[in-house]
């Protein structure tokens, strides 16, 4: 009898220490622009409901910053930039999986504030006091912007004036113009689509600045993480497509 319940505590005790193992999730870790925090939370969310059992780590930010703290060791599975520089950048490095790169979606540099008849064109903003853009050394939509305002023929004259703040990322640049703290900001549509008090003002044209498109591709880790491989699929495929048109991007050309 001694012995008998000697084995079944042994078995009881082997059966806790494998439960966690049993039932952990897969970590599929990302690293991606901060412009797409919204739709990558509902296309996560999406892909759990649809059974799989697996715990999306994401790590938003400029991409700028996030291709180095790839480049220098971070764990990451799947990267997605707002440029196609900066995941050049990582392929240079060879820190992803080349055959994975493709354009995942593409997007659109607006610029916004509170209402204000006045602006109309980027000729109308050096008008203002205060504009938000994200640094053009980290953040693909203040390099953007910089290109619009630089072609424009505005951007010394603002710089002379002191008007540019910079913001940490696209997401900053909107806070700023929606509560009021900047006079006006440039972000991309999708982001300007989420202000709850500023409104777009104007689409800057497109012969002013690169198309603003946004890479996708497996780390040298996630090609060898079958989970991301599998997450890898269905962010790039036809039902993923639709819910990044209904957040205002757009499919790639």
């Amino acid at each position: 009898m001694k012995r008998l319940k000697t084995i079944v505590t042994i078995l009881a005790a082997g059966l806790l220490l494998a439960a966690p193992t049993l039932h952990a999730a897969e970590e599929i870790r990302i690293s991606l622009a901060a412009s797409m925090t919204d739709v990558l939370k509902e296309l996560a969310d999406q892909y759990k409901a649809s059974g799989k059992d697996v715990a999306i780590v994401p790590n938003f930010g400029p991409s700028g910053a996030l291709a180095k703290q790839i480049n220098e060791g971070a764990p990451t599975d799947l990267f997605i930039s707002a440029n196609q520089k900066w995941m050049t950048f990582l392929r240079d490095e060879k820190k992803i999986d080349p055959k994975t790169e493709k354009i995942l979606a593409v997007n659109t540099l607006v610029f916004v504030g509170a209402k204000n008849p006045a602006v109309t064109k980027m000729a109308d903003i050096v008008g203002l006091k205060q504009i938000a853009i994200g640094s053009p050394k980290s953040v693909p939509a203040g390099e953007y912007a910089a290109q619009a305002m630089e072609k424009a023929g505005i951007y010394k004259q603002l710089q002379d004036e002191q008007k540019l703040v910079m913001a940490k990322d696209v997401r900053q640049s909107l806070t700023y113009a929606d509560r009021g703290e900047a006079d006006g900001a440039f972000v991309y549509k999708t982001d300007a689509l989420m202000a709850t008090q500023a409104v777009i003002l104007f689409e800057v044209p497109q012969d002013l600045y690169e198309q603003v498109t946004y890479p996708i591709a497996l780390t040298d880790a996630g090609a060898k993480n079958a989970a991301a491989k599998a997450f890898y699929e269905f962010i790039t495929g036809p039902e993923a497509l639709k819910v990044f048109q209904k957040y205002g991007f757009s499919a790639p050309k």
